[in-house]
């Protein structure tokens, strides 16, 4: 016969795998940002990897540098580059989805300052569910990817 003792653990650890079975297991890497003399906007570009079993879907993003921030994607057409924004992304389980320049990345709008080299910037993603991820982004010099 189990001791009310055993029953509490054993419904604490179904409760703890349950929690961490959901807990979206996304992570970001190689986050940066190219420094921007004299302008208010700027793009930030990283590596996400969702290492879970379950699809994990991004659907915005903030930082406190910028009045706006939200993924856009760039197509090239013939010769004609065009961006657009992305209202969501979603990453498959084990998938890796790299935000580089003329593809996906972040544009920040409306910068509070010129972000300079050596600077570290918060990006806050915030995923479907309610969860968020924050993420450094290095700012680098112009030129330097």
């Amino acid at each position: 016969m189990r001791t009310p003792a055993a029953f509490l653990a054993a419904g604490l650890t179904t409760l703890t795998l349950a929690a961490l079975a959901a807990a979206p297991a996304l992570s970001a890497a190689d986050a940066w940002i190219r420094a921007t003399p004299g302008t208010d906007v700027a793009a930030a570009y990283l590596t996400l990897t969702n290492s879970g079993a379950l699809p994990v879907t991004v659907i915005g993003v903030r930082s406190s540098v910028a009045g706006m921030a939200m993924i856009h994607e760039t197509h090239l057409v013939g010769t004609q580059s065009s961006m657009r924004p992305r209202e969501e992304l979603t990453l498959a389980p084990k998938e890796t989805v790299r935000f580089a320049p003329g593809g996906l990345h972040v544009m920040l709008h409306m910068l509070t300052h010129a972000l300079k080299p050596g600077e570290d910037v918060t990006l806050v993603l915030l995923l479907k569910g309610g969860d968020t991820l924050d993420v450094v982004a290095h700012v680098r010099p112009l030129g330097q990817e």
